[in-house]
């Protein structure tokens, strides 16, 4: 029992000094500069979608391809959506970050809390992680759950 205890204390006191000192230790991959926002688009558009990727009973996976927005690199795709055409109160985001290298973005937003064999109207748009929309809003477009 005696020996048991031994281990179990220098293991306990190997542990700590370990975790000490690696928590000392700084990331040496850290960015010395976070990079300014890239050029925003001269004119952004949607090249394909929107379109439902998924639905169930209570979720949907709307998706939808937009030439690169531009701005700064944190992104959302947003799906404002409701049952009625005429009032789209609800709103999903997806966080997204831009490839600056890429000449378009895929965008794919969960929406949840959704009701089962119910019709629901959207439109879909991106922001930047601001706040400050990017200015392209698709057509309501429409899908039902099962």
């Amino acid at each position: 029992m005696k020996g048991f205890l031994v281990r179990v204390v220098v293991t306990a006191a190997a542990m700590m000094l370990c975790s000490t000192s690696m928590a000392a230790q700084t990331n040496p991959y850290t960015a010395d500069a976070e990079l300014s926002p890239a050029n925003k688009a001269a004119h952004l558009h949607i090249t394909q979608g929107p379109a439902l990727e998924l639905a169930n009973s209570n979720s949907a996976i709307i998706r939808w391809t937009s030439n690169n927005p531009g701005g700064t690199d944190e992104h959302f795709g947003v799906v404002t959506y409701g049952t009625d055409p005429k009032n789209l109160n609800e709103v999903a985001k997806s966080h997204i970050r831009l490839n600056r290298n890429h000449p378009y973005t895929v965008f794919r937003v969960r929406v949840d809390g959704l009701q089962p064999r119910t019709t629901y109207y959207y439109t879909v748009d991106s922001m930047e992680g601001n706040g400050a929309r990017d200015g392209v809003k698709s057509p309501i477009r429409h899908f039902t759950t099962r």
